[in-house]
Order: structure tokens, then C-alpha cells, then sequence
């Protein structure tokens, strides 16, 4: 008895290392290629809280011990344009699990660029660069990760078209020995009023590349969103996000909201 226990505690532990998030739930946000000019310093919330998810930890957006049923999440976003086509971001990520406190859940730096001006050629694309550090075990147990991702946009009269193929690599942790993870992230929208324009949004993850999760431990999620621009230069982008396998939470909803300002050259 005590060695079959064991065996069991054993299996659960592994999986448990396998069943990492393969998305971000504090960043549901489509990047477009268009970055912030030269000097340009934009202010950004990203809120998320999980309507319908799982009562244990290490399943659908939760990567550590706490559960996602209930858990709320915010990333403040601090973004500067280095250049006219190169920007800089750094995040702080904060979390409240379902009958807990409000609580630090780690810390992320990106650089974001576009290759050329947007509309000079067929397609317009555009580059990011992303490593999380300084995360918290119960939210998350890689402890360094690198994200690349192209970005691939395509303008059709009122309709914006955004293509994100993510590759991911925890660096420093437990799974540093595997190659890289693949999601994905994309995007519709069509360009209704500037007050309100529908939309619909695309996240998800398969796992590592060399070795894919079944598709019922994987994430997927389509997201029915409206955005626009509200009063005093504010920007939003709100919707429901439904999870479409076993593996996701089932229902999140999101609120983004950003604030963008001329500052001037720091350098």
C-alpha cells in the first residue's frame, strides 16, 4: 500500500510538471505591428478573472498551486517608444486566488518592433521579444523564460487581420530540459466606430513542439471582444474569452484599458 502510493504520488507530481499554462493570463492582449513613436509613453491594465475554471492548481490558466476557479488577475503595463519603429515594456503581475489577498506573481521585460512602415508592402510585419523573470512557485514554477513571436498583419479595408505564432522556453526552473513550446495568438477586428468596433480573439498552446500535449490537456480560447476610445485618450478592449477543450477554464473575462502620452526622449 505504501509503495503504490508512492508510485501515485509520483505520477501525480510528473503530471503536474507537464500540465504548465501554455498561455498568459495576465496578458490576453493581440499585439499589432504598429509600434509607439519615438518618445511615447503609454500606461496599460490588463485585467482578467476566471468565471469558470478548475478547482485544483497546475490545470486550465493556473501553472502553480492555486486553483483558477475564481482568481483574478491584473498586469500593469509600462511601455516607451526607443524609436519609431522599437519600444521598450516592463510589467509588474498581480494576482487575488479565489479567497486570498491580492499577491505579487512575478515581473516580465519585452522589446517590440516593426520591419518596415505599416502598408509598404502586402503584408506587414513586425517582431517580439519577451523574458519573464522573478515569478512566484504558486503561480508559476519556470523561474526564467524566453518568448519569441513573429507578427504578421494584414489590413483589408475595415477589417484588421493579426497573426502571432508564440515560441517558448523556460530557461531557469524545472522544465529547462525540453525544446520549445508552441501557442499561438490572433485576432479579427473590424472597424465599426471608433467609440466601438467588434471583434474576436484567439489564444492557445499545444505544448512542447518535439512532444505536443493531448489536445484535452491543451488550451484553447476564442474571445468575442469590443474596443474602442473613450474620453481623456483612454483605450479599451473588453470581452469573454470561452475555453474550448477540458484542459482550458471554460469562461474568463477581460478588460484591458491604456493610456498613452508624449513624453519626450529620455536618452
Amino acid at each position: 500500500m505504501r509503495r503504490l502510493t508512492m508510485v501515485l504520488a509520483l505520477m501525480g507530481m510528473l503530471l503536474a510538471r507537464r500540465a504548465r499554462a501554455q498561455v498568459d493570463p495576465w496578458e490576453f492582449e493581440v499585439y499589432p505591428v504598429q509600434t509607439l513613436g519615438k518618445g511615447v509613453l503609454e500606461i496599460e491594465s490588463l485585467n482578467s478573472v476566471v468565471a469558470d475554471g478548475h478547482s485544483t492548481g497546475g490545470v486550465g490558466t493556473s501553472a502553480g498551486t492555486f486553483k483558477s476557479q475564481g482568481m483574478w488577475r491584473t498586469a500593469l503595463e509600462l511601455t516607451y517608444g526607443l524609436t519609431d519603429k522599437i519600444e521598450a515594456a516592463a510589467y509588474l503581475n498581480l494576482a487575488k486566488p479565489d479567497g486570498a489577498p491580492l499577491q505579487y506573481a512575478g515581473s516580465k521585460f519585452r522589446l517590440r518592433g516593426m520591419l518596415f512602415e505599416p502598408g509598404e508592402y502586402f503584408l506587414d510585419l513586425g517582431w517580439y521579444a519577451e523574458l519573464d523573470s522573478h515569478k512566484t512557485p504558486q503561480f508559476d514554477d519556470a523561474e526564467l523564460e524566453l518568448e519569441l513571436r513573429p507578427i504578421v498583419e494584414k489590413d483589408v479595408g475595415r477589417v484588421q487581420l493579426i497573426a502571432e505564432p508564440i515560441f517558448e522556453k523556460p530557461l531557469v526552473g524545472e522544465d529547462t530540459s525540453g525544446g520549445f513550446e508552441f501557442g499561438y495568438i490572433a485576432a479579427a477586428y473590424y472597424s465599426l466606430w471608433r467609440e466601438l468596433s467588434p471583434g474576436v480573439e484567439f489564444y492557445g498552446g499545444i505544448g512542447l513542439m518535439s512532444d505536443t500535449d493531448p489536445i484535452h490537456e491543451q488550451q484553447h480560447y476564442v474571445f468575442p471582444v469590443i474596443r474602442g476610445y473613450l474620453p481623456y485618450g483612454l483605450e479599451y478592449n473588453f470581452g469573454v474569452g470561452i475555453g474550448l477543450t477540458r484542459g482550458s477554464d471554460q469562461v474568463i473575462t477581460k478588460l484591458n484599458i491604456e493610456f498613452e502620452r508624449f513624453i519626450g526622449t529620455l536618452f
